[in-house]
């Protein structure tokens, strides 16, 4: 059997598997429900899913792939986090291509606490990813912290962009994904500036005209970050 028919009838199988959740509630559905109402036998249900909660998430192994693939693939000279931006927006993508997937597992997840659970290890997955891969390419000087905050960061505002998706309210996910990582590329510029610019120190007088100037030199930053 090739593998996008291999691909075809795990997507089948739980999708069947979600609308019985949905129909019948979760916790009364049994494994051999879902094979019947997918007229495949239970040994095949069991070829492409571990146990019943993974039914759910037939995509996750498939899409953490890609974004590991996306990230081996950036050229030596990307920057970071350039590479896991797209690796994350590369993510969206597919989630987006089966999107009644993606509203079934929501409605889901919001009743189902084992399957709330799961998902999140399912996230956990890509900020163990997206983390490992920062920590190895960002700059020796980079903050310890950095690796883990970033990979943590950008997987928030692509569950943000994805969640108000599902919910109804964004009509456009890869549009406010993208507004979110502009975000973040400003974040790293602006650090990138603070931690490589000469520091100038001055013992200025208490007086109402030195107080103007500071007052200027402040609003002057604050719209630069």
């Amino acid at each position: 059997m090739t593998s996008w028919k291999i691909n075809e009838t795990k997507y089948r199988i739980s999708e069947t598997a979600m609308a019985l959740f949905l129909k019948e509630g979760y916790a009364n559905v049994t494994v051999e429900a879902v094979a019947e109402a997918s007229s495949v036998s239970r040994r095949t249900v069991f070829r492409h899913f571990e146990s019943k909660d993974e039914l759910v998430f037939p995509d996750h192994t498939e899409r953490l792939g890609l974004v590991e693939r996306c990230l081996l693939e950036a050229a030596p000279d990307t920057d970071p986090v350039d590479a896991v931006i797209a690796a994350t927006e590369a993510s969206l993508r597919d989630f987006l291509s089966r999107p009644e997937l993606a509203l079934r597992r929501y409605k889901l997840t919001r009743v189902v606490p084992e399957l709330r659970k799961r998902e999140i290890i399912e996230h956990e997955r890509y900020v163990a990813l997206t983390r490992s891969f920062l920590r190895e390419r960002l700059p020796p000087e980079a903050p310890p912290f950095q690796s883990m905050a970033l990979a943590a960061l950008i997987d928030a505002i692509h569950r943000s962009a994805l969640g108000n998706w599902v919910r109804g309210g964004a009509s456009d996910p890869l549009a406010e994904l993208a507004a979110g990582m502009e975000w973040v590329r400003r974040l790293m510029v602006h650090q990138s500036t603070f931690t490589s610019t000469p520091l100038l120190l001055a013992v200025l007088p208490d007086t109402p005209h030195a107080r103007r100037v500071l007052t200027s030199l402040k609003d002057a930053a604050e719209e630069v970050l």
